[in-house]
């Protein structure tokens, strides 16, 4: 029977406990062990033995790997295979082992969802040896094997992989003493680690819906930027939306005249001055002056007196009868500085007893489309 010996070794000590813990990503390093059963060939196949002992096939390894990219990758480790045992044919009992380093070059192949194809190939620099356990002479040889790989694999989580491997040694010779001329058949479980952590993704948001540009007033401004909501339609409008006012000059001029000699207003006169009584009220911004005048016939100071008498007459009437502000009135006397005819005839006369009404205002209005 054989020995029930099995050799494990855990890797926690080789697990990053500071670095990996900053990492942003994996990184191309990882480490892991694995254990198998190891068979010998030709073992007891040999010319020298006669029958075969209990042997120890328990084999372990350990090894550590660097990824080029995700496929591809260079592996370094140190495997032991278990040892054979013998009767020569002279009956004496003996054994043999076979360990050492390895260098190899490592490929995956992903074919579903955390699952892999993986295939190796490299040589081990081994150490073939005897226990010397019944009395036999020690021996040991060294030398170089070539070896080939296939396995599968499961990641378990992003940063650990467990695989199911098988490996074939070739020429694990001891050509010291000419003994021994065998290869080896390797199935075992290896379990690894990968440094670092993959990126979280982030989900990139759903775009927002571009709503379609809206103008409720019509006038050609959209909601959004128009300062002005409700624009009548036929306005011209700014590039806030809001009209576009110009300023339109009025001016609004009465002559009104009087009998000789007199400052009482006539019956046509009156509707003159309700003229301009409504066209004071009709805009409120609008200033008004009013120049008395008299004939030439009479002394000059009594002419100014009485074109003051006359303007004033008038502007007491638009103030106390329509109600127009006082301060938006202005009533001069010109006396007989300024005739509409010279001399001192009868039309002359009638032409130059008057009192002029003037009305200056700006109106505010939109420019239409």
């Amino acid at each position: 029977m054989m020995n029930a010996k099995l050799t494990s070794l855990l890797l926690l000590s080789a697990l990053p406990l500071t670095a990996a813990a900053t990492e942003q990503e994996l990184t191309p390093w990882y480490v892991g062990a694995g254990v198998g059963i190891n068979n010998y060939q030709p073992n007891c196949d040999q010319k020298t033995m006669k029958t075969c002992g209990d042997d120890d096939p328990y084999a372990w390894d350990v090894f550590g790997g660097y990824m080029f990219n995700d496929y591809f990758g260079v592996e370094l480790g140190y495997r032991n295979l278990g040892r054979a045992q013998w009767t020569d044919y002279n009956d004496i009992q003996n054994d043999a082992g076979v360990r050492g380093a390895t260098l190899g070059l490592v490929g995956f192949w992903p074919f579903a969802q955390d699952w892999s194809l993986s295939a190796e190939a490299g040589a081990m620099n081994y150490l073939i040896s005897n226990k010397r356990q019944w009395g036999t002479n020690y021996y040991s040889d060294k030398g170089y094997a070539p070896y080939l790989g296939m396995g599968v694999g499961y990641n378990l989580t992003e940063n650990l992989k467990l695989q199911a491997k098988y490996r074939r040694y070739e020429n694990l010779d001891e050509e010291k003493w000419n003994t021994l001329n065998m290869e080896s058949n390797y199935w075992g479980l290896e379990l690894s680690y990968r440094f670092g952590h993959s990126k979280p993704m982030v989900a990139t948001p759903a775009p927002e819906p571009v709503m379609a540009p809206v103008d409720s007033d019509m006038d050609g401004v959209n909601d959004d930027m128009d300062q002005c909501p409700n624009t009548p339609a036929d306005h011209k409008v700014d590039a806030n939306g809001c009209s576009v006012y110009m300023e339109k000059m009025e001016t609004l001029e009465i002559a009104t005249q009087f009998n000789n000699n007199s400052s009482m207003l006539t019956s046509h006169s009156l509707e003159d001055v309700e003229k301009v009584a409504h066209y004071m009220n009709k805009y409120p911004n609008a200033d008004l002056e009013i120049s008395g005048h008299a004939s030439l016939p009479g002394k000059a100071s009594y002419n100014q007196w009485l074109s003051q008498k006359r303007a004033d007459t008038v502007a007491n009437m638009l103030v106390d009868k329509y109600g127009i502000s006082a301060s938006r009135i202005t009533a001069k006397g010109y006396g007989e500085s300024q005739p509409l005819m010279q001399g001192s005839s009868a039309e002359a006369n009638a032409a130059n007893r008057r009192i002029e009404a003037k009305i200056t205002f700006k109106d505010k209005q939109p420019m239409l489309k």
